[in-house]
């Protein structure tokens, strides 16, 4: 079953990490993902481009509205994602309780209801 290991924390401010913490956690990170595809269970991971880089797009009544910046305004932002496909929620759990980042943020595992692989929607 597929999952998602969504990594939610607070965005620094330009300059407010050092460069050997950004580098140590780029590390950790590299650590992890490599993990996670020696064990065969990595399908993919992204990290995303600060809260700034955002734009929602929403459609009500008809109209498309597009707007700069995330929708809502949290502490916490969504900072990455990686997609594991393990056997069950204790696997998932198992991986997501490794991440680097369950040591600065908040890791939500949430299984993947529906995927678009190799041409088609499957469940």
């Amino acid at each position: 079953m597929r999952y998602a290991i969504l990594m939610h924390y607070g965005e620094p401010a330009d300059g407010e990490l050092a460069e050997e913490t950004i580098t140590e956690a780029r590390r950790q990170f590299d650590i992890y993902a490599k993990a996670l595809e020696q064990a065969g269970v990595l399908v993919s991971a992204d990290v995303l481009q600060p809260v700034l880089a955002t734009t929602t797009v929403t459609r009500r009544d008809g109209e498309l509205r597009v707007q700069d910046g995330p929708f809502a305004e949290t502490k916490e932002v969504l900072a990455g994602i990686f997609l594991v496909d393990v056997a069950d929620l204790d696997a998932a759990i198992g991986w997501a309780g490794t991440c680097p980042g369950a040591q600065w943020g908040t890791i939500e595992v949430r299984p993947v209801a529906t995927a678009f692989l190799d041409g088609r929607w499957s469940n």
